[in-house]
């Protein structure tokens, strides 16, 4: 390691004994705790943060619109058994030659108004009905017309009604479907809130460690600076040798280099955290600045417990299982749809004439119509079914080598298994990511301690070899690796800290919010 990192915190503790003659030690974590409170940028609470995320985040944004995509194919798919009302209204008018003295004119026009309305719906059973209402009128020049105009009405209720095809599976199945994969979409949808809330908390400890890492070579480079300083007076005492000071120059630019370094890398982590928050520190300040402290106590629980309640609860895996369902719904509707087609048709109805009676002359005779009436007197026998229609019959379809059902059956089977094997491998990686995340956190307050109990142990070494030191037994060498083991256990407290909160924040988001990480 080189020996300008370590000279760091010979300086800090030799200093105030050498200027003082005796041998006193200061607090190194009440210096950094002064350097990260004169720390410049926007104070940032994690609960803000995680607010933040969740207003503005790209990819909860992203997964809300498929959410509203996937709820609106729903209602879709339920809209294809809503009721269909439909009208039309068409005009003609013909002139035609005739050559026929029955024609009633010489050149016949006629003029048609020809209206049809009903309903028409599907029901989830496969059942398809429509019931219309048909009426021409009809007017001419023909001498022969007994109606003029004449009102023709028909009315008509029809059904078809598959008696293979699955029935309802096959009816409901791009509902059943949409409706399967609006569940999945839902499930992800949570679990993104989640997975954005574990990767805010995760990059906010992350901007929390690099805090402390800067404070750590902030102090370093000061107390380099006060190095130098001191070394120089010993100089001109003729104390120590131009070597000296010239180490100490050469240790001052290694640390305001390496400061340097720490700041961009602070920076860079609070850019990261302004992106995936969608905001930027306030007033033009360089960077967020963490307030929190990360925990070093959470509840403890059986590996067990952890895993049941990942496997049942988390939203990807219960995404997979609706995937599972969605697929399912349309294999089972093809295999029905395989079969060869029978469908039973019918319908029933009934007919209605009308109009403005005339008399025809046919020769020396005057003939009348017993038939006459308004508009709605067509209708009317229409409704009443005084003259009865009715039909009944059945369709059937064999596809020869039934290749194109058989082929889909097969196509969609397959992507049920397909389905069923990312199911099973999510659940396996999230077997794993439990274990992993569950060693984390239950090493963590042990990791926490050991990391506590070197920093201790560091800081008494270099106070103990600052006195041996100034005795005459140890060497400059000797207060270099004591230095740097107590930068070392520093960081490596930090990153105790850091590592049981986020192995806290990520089984979080793996139970879905089952395990709360906190006492």
């Amino acid at each position: 390691m080189s020996i300008i990192f370590q000279f760091a915190l010979i300086v800090f503790f030799s200093l105030p004994a050498l200027l003082s003659g005796q041998t006193r030690t200061v607090n190194p974590d009440s210096a950094l705790q002064k350097i990260l409170e004169e720390l410049s940028g926007t104070r940032l609470t994690l609960e803000n943060a995680l607010m933040a995320g969740q207003e503005k985040s790209t990819s909860v944004r992203q997964a809300e619109a498929v959410y509203r995509a996937a709820r609106g194919t729903v209602r879709r798919e339920k809209g294809f058994f809503d009721p269909v009302l439909f009208f039309s209204l068409n005009f003609e008018e013909v002139e035609a030659p005739t050559a026929s003295f029955f024609s009633g004119a010489p050149i016949l026009l006629t003029k048609q108004t020809t209206s049809q309305t009903g309903l028409r719906m599907n029901l989830p059973i496969g059942t398809e009905l429509e019931a219309s209402l048909n009426v021409i009128r009809l007017r001419t020049n023909s001498s022969f017309a007994f109606l003029n105009p004449q009102y023709t009405a028909f009315g008509n209720l029809s059904l078809r009604q598959p008696l293979l095809g699955g029935l309802r599976v096959s009816a409901r199945k791009e509902l059943t479907r949409a409706e399967r994969e609006l569940e999945a979409v839902k499930a992800r949808y949570d679990q993104a809130v989640l997975d954005l809330e574990a990767e805010v908390e995760s990059a906010y400890w992350d901007l929390y460690a690099a805090e402390r890492n800067y404070a750590v070579r902030k102090l370093l480079q000061e107390q380099g600076e006060a190095f130098l300083r001191d070394a120089e007076l010993r100089a001109q005492a003729g104390i120590i040798g131009p070597s000296q000071v010239a180490s100490a120059q050469t240790f001052l630019a290694e640390q305001n280099i390496l400061l340097l370094n720490e700041e961009e890398a602070l920076d860079q982590l609070s850019d990261e955290l302004s992106i995936l928050l969608g905001i930027k520190p306030q007033n033009d300040s360089p960077r967020f600045i963490a307030v929190d402290n990360p925990s070093s106590e959470f509840p403890a629980q059986m590996l067990e417990d952890l895993m049941t309640n990942a496997i049942k609860y988390n939203f990807d895996v219960n995404a997979a299982k609706a995937e599972i369902a969605a697929s399912r719904a349309t294999a089972r509707a093809a295999g029905w749809e395989a079969l060869p087609k029978i469908d039973v048709v019918g319908s029933i109805g009934g007919n209605g004439i009308s109009g403005t009676a005339q008399d025809v002359i046919f020769g020396g005779d005057t003939l009348l119509t017993t038939r006459g009436g308004s508009f709605g007197e067509a209708v009317s026998q229409v409704s009443k079914r005084d003259f009865k229609t009715w039909t009944v019959g059945v369709e059937v379809s064999i596809p020869i080598g039934f290749r194109s059902g058989l082929g889909e059956k097969e196509r969609l089977q397959s992507q049920v298994v397909i389905a069923e094997q990312n199911y099973i491998e999510q659940v396996r990686n999230l077997e794993a990511q439990v274990r992993t995340s569950f060693r984390e956190l239950s090493n963590g307050k042990r990791r926490i301690d050991a990391a506590l109990a070197g920093v201790a142990a560091a800081q008494n070494q270099v106070r103990i070899g600052l006195i041996e030191f100034r005795n005459g037994r140890s060497t400059a060498f000797e207060l270099v690796r004591l230095s740097a083991d107590f930068a070392v256990a520093q960081q490596r407290y930090s990153e105790a800290l850091v590592k049981t909160a986020k192995a806290a924040a990520t089984l979080k988001a793996l139970t879905s919010g089952k395990y709360q990480g906190t006492n």
